[in-house]
């Protein structure tokens, strides 16, 4: 094993002790220390730069059946993560190429070769392929483009639009020709953000009264496109300003992921009868195919700055646990990521 001769005896790394019920709590989790992993053949032992901490990572933490399968208690959490290789077992991968991998909530991870992907920091930031250029970019692209079908023309509607993938729904949404693209945001100073940064024709506050009535005023001849990253009250409000052949892609639903009894669904399917609406979920694991076409076409934006990112940034491995907790809040303004 070739290596660089400062590595640490320990690593820090984040376990679930137990399963949260609503809220997770802090004594859900702990920050252990552990053996440095060593990487076998065919791995590589990555140094972790930056950490991702995202909504779906709340499904994990339960044991209920889902599209990932739930972490294990007492045993290192996963998710996305970016960082330098700092050894190597594996042909392809040399000691300090970086990868992006899904060995997070920790400071080192042993990684097979085959689930690392090269990364260059020349050509942008090494946090942007957790985000904008990473599986957040992805998801916006595909369920905008090949999930939501989206037309020139179309007026859309996002909900959670000051988040990683909201923010750049609309914007790609604008980028392609969307007539009018309205979005939804948890305070004044982010509904601002999308109208002053990212482009947003319309914004609303949907704490500042129901959602139905701002999405008339937003959208008065109603919406083609609804993007739901929230659920709930947002997707009563989308159905019931749907135009006929409507399309919405099921994105997340952040707004009931916490909640210990079913929501309440939508009481206006009915309008789905007479718009021709459809409604269809989506995970981005589903459309990998089209990340070449993906990153072709959405890197330059990036680079040019025509779509723009935000990013909020805690610092430390003994944060992320907050940083997560802040996601669920909504605390962040685009991607959340941890910086080690």
């Amino acid at each position: 094993m070739s290596d660089t001769p400062a590595l640490p005896a320990v690593s820090r790394e984040w376990h679930l002790l137990s399963r949260p019920v609503g809220w997770p709590k802090p004594e859900d989790f702990a920050l252990v220390e552990a053996e440095l992993p060593r990487p076998g053949q065919g791995q590589v032992l990555v140094r972790n730069e930056y950490l991702s901490v995202d909504p779906y990572m709340r499904g994990r933490m339960s044991e209920a059946k889902s599209y990932a399968p739930p972490y294990e208690l007492n045993k290192p959490m996963l998710g996305g993560a970016v960082g330098e290789v700092v050894a190597s077992e594996a042909e392809g991968i040399a000691v300090g190429d970086h990868v992006l991998h899904s060995g997070g909530w920790r400071e080192y991870a042993a990684v097979d070769a085959g689930q690392a992907v090269k990364v260059d920091p020349e050509v942008a930031p090494l946090s942007t392929y957790l985000g904008v250029l990473g599986m957040t970019g992805l998801t916006a692209y595909a369920g905008l483009l090949r999930i939501a079908s989206l037309k020139e023309g179309d007026v859309v509607f996002v909900s959670g639009a000051a988040g990683a993938v909201g923010s750049q729904v609309g914007q790609l949404a604008r980028l392609k020709g969307a007539s009018r693209v309205i979005g939804s945001a948890g305070s004044d100073e982010k509904v601002k953000l999308l109208l002053d940064e990212y482009g947003f024709d319309a914004a609303f506050n949907y704490k500042s009264g129901p959602v139905a009535e701002q999405l008339r005023a937003a959208a008065p001849d109603g919406v083609d496109v609804y993007f739901d990253n929230v659920g709930g009250d947002h997707l009563q409000a989308a159905i019931g300003s749907l135009n006929r052949g409507g399309r919405i892609a099921i994105c997340g639903m952040i707004s009931v992921y916490n909640n210990t009894e079913p929501a309440p669904g939508p009481n206006n399917l009915a309008r789905l009868i007479q718009t021709r609406g459809r409604i269809e979920g989506f995970l981005v694991g589903d459309h990998y195919d089209l990340q070449p076409r993906f990153v072709q076409e959405v890197g330059p934006w990036v680079r040019s700055g025509e779509l723009k990112y935000r990013e909020t940034v805690v610092e430390g491995v003994e944060n992320t646990l907050e940083a997560f907790l802040g996601v669920l809040r909504g605390d962040n303004t685009g991607k959340m990521i941890v910086k080690l």
